[in-house]
Protein backbone atom coordinates (compact mmCIF):
# COMPACT_ATOMS: atom_id res chain seq x y z
CA UNK A 1 0.00 0.00 0.00
CA UNK A 2 1.52 2.96 -0.83
CA UNK A 3 1.80 5.75 1.32
CA UNK A 4 1.01 8.97 -1.04
CA UNK A 5 1.80 11.28 2.22
CA UNK A 6 5.29 10.37 2.64
CA UNK A 7 6.34 10.72 -0.57
CA UNK A 8 6.85 13.98 -2.65
CA UNK A 9 6.61 14.56 -6.79
CA UNK A 10 8.77 11.91 -8.44
CA UNK A 11 9.36 14.69 -11.25
CA UNK A 12 11.13 17.10 -8.65
CA UNK A 13 13.50 14.97 -8.30
CA UNK A 14 14.21 13.48 -11.99
CA UNK A 15 13.09 16.59 -14.12
CA UNK A 16 14.91 19.31 -13.27
CA UNK A 17 14.26 21.36 -15.98
CA UNK A 18 10.36 21.64 -15.60
CA UNK A 19 9.53 24.75 -12.49
CA UNK A 20 6.47 22.98 -11.62
CA UNK A 21 6.64 19.12 -12.82
CA UNK A 22 2.44 17.95 -12.37
CA UNK A 23 -0.25 16.31 -13.35
CA UNK A 24 -2.96 17.44 -11.62
CA UNK A 25 -2.70 20.99 -10.41
CA UNK A 26 -5.42 20.50 -7.80
CA UNK A 27 -4.46 17.84 -5.69
CA UNK A 28 -2.29 19.09 -2.83
CA UNK A 29 0.59 18.08 -2.94
CA UNK A 30 4.48 18.46 -0.72
CA UNK A 31 6.72 19.82 -3.17
CA UNK A 32 9.75 17.79 -0.73
CA UNK A 33 9.98 14.82 0.75
CA UNK A 34 9.95 14.88 4.89
CA UNK A 35 13.02 15.27 6.42
CA UNK A 36 14.71 12.55 8.40
CA UNK A 37 14.49 13.84 11.24
CA UNK A 38 10.50 13.62 11.10
CA UNK A 39 10.70 10.32 9.57
CA UNK A 40 12.58 8.93 12.15
CA UNK A 41 10.55 10.30 14.75
CA UNK A 42 7.48 9.07 13.67
CA UNK A 43 8.87 5.50 13.26
CA UNK A 44 9.88 5.15 16.80
CA UNK A 45 6.47 6.06 17.82
CA UNK A 46 4.91 3.64 15.34
CA UNK A 47 7.53 1.37 16.99
CA UNK A 48 6.62 1.90 20.15
CA UNK A 49 2.74 1.53 19.26
CA UNK A 50 3.17 -1.85 18.43
CA UNK A 51 4.73 -2.74 21.42
CA UNK A 52 1.98 -0.99 22.98
CA UNK A 53 -0.67 -3.01 20.99
CA UNK A 54 1.30 -6.55 21.88
CA UNK A 55 0.15 -5.78 25.46
CA UNK A 56 -3.01 -4.54 24.76
CA UNK A 57 -3.28 -8.87 23.66
CA UNK A 58 -1.29 -9.89 26.85
CA UNK A 59 -4.15 -7.59 28.95
CA UNK A 60 -7.07 -9.09 26.81
CA UNK A 61 -6.37 -12.73 27.11
CA UNK A 62 -5.16 -12.12 30.77
CA UNK A 63 -7.15 -9.47 32.71
CA UNK A 64 -10.22 -7.66 31.93
CA UNK A 65 -11.44 -6.48 28.37
CA UNK A 66 -11.68 -3.17 29.14
CA UNK A 67 -8.34 -2.35 30.72
CA UNK A 68 -7.23 -3.94 27.31
CA UNK A 69 -9.87 -1.97 25.05
CA UNK A 70 -7.97 1.40 26.76
CA UNK A 71 -4.34 0.57 26.35
CA UNK A 72 -5.76 -0.18 23.02
CA UNK A 73 -7.36 3.18 22.26
CA UNK A 74 -3.50 4.67 23.54
CA UNK A 75 -2.15 2.55 20.68
CA UNK A 76 -4.64 4.06 18.42
CA UNK A 77 -3.64 7.65 19.81
CA UNK A 78 0.14 7.07 19.39
CA UNK A 79 -0.72 5.53 15.42
CA UNK A 80 -2.55 8.35 14.51
CA UNK A 81 -0.29 11.15 16.14
CA UNK A 82 3.04 9.09 14.04
CA UNK A 83 0.80 9.70 10.48
CA UNK A 84 0.09 13.34 11.45
CA UNK A 85 3.54 14.16 12.06
CA UNK A 86 4.41 12.56 8.92
CA UNK A 87 1.42 15.11 7.62
CA UNK A 88 2.75 17.69 8.58
CA UNK A 89 4.41 20.43 6.17
CA UNK A 90 3.99 22.70 3.38
CA UNK A 91 1.83 21.79 0.75
CA UNK A 92 0.65 23.09 -2.85
CA UNK A 93 -1.95 23.65 -4.89
CA UNK A 94 -3.70 25.40 -7.76
CA UNK A 95 -6.00 26.45 -4.71
CA UNK A 96 -3.38 27.95 -2.71
CA UNK A 97 -0.71 27.06 0.09
CA UNK A 98 -1.63 24.78 2.82
CA UNK A 99 0.45 24.87 5.83
CA UNK A 100 -0.18 22.04 8.39
CA UNK A 101 1.03 21.94 11.69
CA UNK A 102 0.53 19.23 14.54
CA UNK A 103 -3.04 20.30 16.16
CA UNK A 104 -3.73 22.94 12.80
CA UNK A 105 -4.24 22.87 8.97
CA UNK A 106 -4.64 26.79 8.00
CA UNK A 107 -5.03 27.15 4.28
CA UNK A 108 -4.32 30.43 1.84
CA UNK A 109 -5.70 31.07 -1.45
CA UNK A 110 -3.41 32.23 -3.95
CA UNK A 111 -5.04 35.57 -4.19
CA UNK A 112 -4.90 36.11 -0.68
CA UNK A 113 -0.67 36.15 -1.43
CA UNK A 114 1.56 38.99 -1.95
CA UNK A 115 4.41 37.22 -1.70
CA UNK A 116 6.60 34.26 -0.99
CA UNK A 117 10.30 35.26 0.21
CA UNK A 118 13.13 33.68 1.66
CA UNK A 119 14.37 35.74 4.06
CA UNK A 120 17.69 34.87 6.83
CA UNK A 121 16.36 35.37 10.43
CA UNK A 122 16.19 33.68 13.61
CA UNK A 123 14.52 30.46 13.52
CA UNK A 124 13.35 27.75 15.78
CA UNK A 125 15.41 24.50 15.91
CA UNK A 126 13.02 21.40 15.37
CA UNK A 127 10.15 23.46 16.46
CA UNK A 128 12.18 23.88 19.65
CA UNK A 129 11.90 27.21 21.59
CA UNK A 130 15.62 27.45 21.15
CA UNK A 131 16.04 29.90 17.81
CA UNK A 132 18.78 29.69 15.45
CA UNK A 133 20.36 31.86 13.03
CA UNK A 134 18.80 30.03 9.53
CA UNK A 135 16.32 30.72 6.38
CA UNK A 136 12.81 30.99 6.27
CA UNK A 137 10.35 30.81 3.49
CA UNK A 138 7.88 33.21 4.37
CA UNK A 139 4.37 34.03 3.25
CA UNK A 140 3.09 37.21 3.12
CA UNK A 141 -0.93 37.69 2.87
CA UNK A 142 -2.21 40.99 1.40
CA UNK A 143 -4.40 43.50 2.66
CA UNK A 144 -3.95 46.79 5.26
CA UNK A 145 -1.67 45.18 7.23
CA UNK A 146 0.52 42.79 4.87
CA UNK A 147 0.53 40.40 7.39
CA UNK A 148 3.40 37.71 7.78
CA UNK A 149 2.86 34.63 9.70
CA UNK A 150 4.77 31.80 10.60
CA UNK A 151 7.06 30.41 8.33
CA UNK A 152 6.02 27.59 5.63
CA UNK A 153 9.84 26.62 5.93
CA UNK A 154 12.84 27.00 7.75
CA UNK A 155 16.25 25.22 7.52
CA UNK A 156 16.05 24.34 10.68
CA UNK A 157 12.93 22.70 11.09
CA UNK A 158 12.43 18.20 11.07
CA UNK A 159 12.25 18.15 7.23
CA UNK A 160 15.48 20.43 6.82
CA UNK A 161 17.98 20.14 9.85
CA UNK A 162 21.31 19.63 8.06
CA UNK A 163 19.67 19.42 4.11
CA UNK A 164 20.75 22.87 2.75
CA UNK A 165 20.52 21.95 -0.64
CA UNK A 166 17.04 20.52 -0.17
CA UNK A 167 15.33 23.85 1.47
CA UNK A 168 16.12 25.34 -1.19
CA UNK A 169 15.11 22.89 -3.59
CA UNK A 170 11.36 23.16 -1.68
CA UNK A 171 11.57 26.71 -1.09
CA UNK A 172 11.97 27.10 -5.03
CA UNK A 173 9.41 24.78 -6.01
CA UNK A 174 6.78 26.96 -3.43
CA UNK A 175 7.98 30.16 -4.86
CA UNK A 176 7.38 28.62 -8.62
CA UNK A 177 4.12 27.78 -7.84
CA UNK A 178 3.19 31.01 -6.23
CA UNK A 179 4.78 33.12 -9.41
CA UNK A 180 2.26 30.86 -11.77
CA UNK A 181 -0.78 31.15 -9.69
CA UNK A 182 -0.85 34.53 -7.60
CA UNK A 183 -2.61 37.20 -9.32
CA UNK A 184 0.46 40.50 -9.56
Amino acid sequence: MPLSFLTADRAFDTNEDVALPHDDRDLWRRPYRPGPWRVGVAALVLLLASFVLFSAIIIAATDSLSAAGVVFGVAVVMIACALRMLRMGAWVSAHGVRRVSFLSTRTTAWQQVASVRTVQQPVRWLGLPRTVQGQALLLVRQGRSAETGSPLLTTHNADFLAREEAFNRAADAVEAWAGEYRRP
